[in-house]
């Protein structure tokens, strides 16, 4: 059994709802459980509804059972499939320690597509976030998608990415062949696509 860097390793996915964070913190916390270790996972909606913000808490521990949420400024990796919930998570849950990848695509919420209130400017949510984590990894997850043949499937370059992490749980080939075993015919090989770009997006950046 893999030893980790930090035993529980806490590990925070956020976005919008509809954009297959649920799934991606289900494959994460799924396969890691199927491995041996002992895994808490816990879910907030911010609307019960397509467009709302999501977070999932997932804790993994090879010798310990742990409480669902993680606490305050120990998150070690963050997972952010929008650029401003990526934010608003890492100033709660970030510390110097942290890892975060995240798709920098905005989703505009209702009152920004009406007039009523102002999204911040793309340089400066990403300057913060840089400042309240160790590194931070900017990967255009939705963009690869859609190169890769379908949007949804940013989930799956996002998780990529995390993949190639310094301490991520799991690694490159460990997720390839969940992919495998999860998704057949087209459908594998458009995911396999998406999720080959995100690793190497990760080893362009370092």
């Amino acid at each position: 059994m893999k030893k980790f860097s930090h035993d529980p390793l806490n590990i925070v996915i956020c976005g919008i709802g509809g954009q297959g964070n649920v799934l991606a913190s289900e494959i994460v916390a799924s396969t890691m459980n199927d491995m041996g270790y002992k895994v808490a996972v816990g879910e907030t909606y911010g609307a019960a509804q397509r467009g709302g913000s999501v977070m999932s808490h997932v804790r993994v521990s090879s010798e310990e059972e742990m409480a669902v949420l993680i606490p305050s400024g120990e998150a070690h990796i963050i997972i952010g499939f929008e650029p401003l919930e990526t934010l608003r998570i890492a100033r709660k849950y970030a510390n110097k320690e942290t890892f975060i990848v995240y798709d920098n695509r905005p989703v505009y919420p209702g009152g920004v597509l009406k007039g009523i209130m102002e999204y911040p400017q793309e340089g400066a949510v990403e300057e913060e976030i840089e400042s309240l984590c160790g590194k931070a990894y900017v990967i255009p997850a939705a963009d690869i998608a859609t190169e890769a043949g379908d949007s949804r499937s940013a989930n799956i370059a996002l998780l990529g990415a995390f993949s190639k992490l310094p301490g991520a749980p799991l690694g490159t080939d460990e997720l390839r062949e969940i992919l495998k075993q999860r998704f057949k015919g087209a459908v594998l090989e458009m995911n396999l696509k998406a999720f080959e770009k995100g690793c190497e997006t990760v080893k362009e950046e370092e």
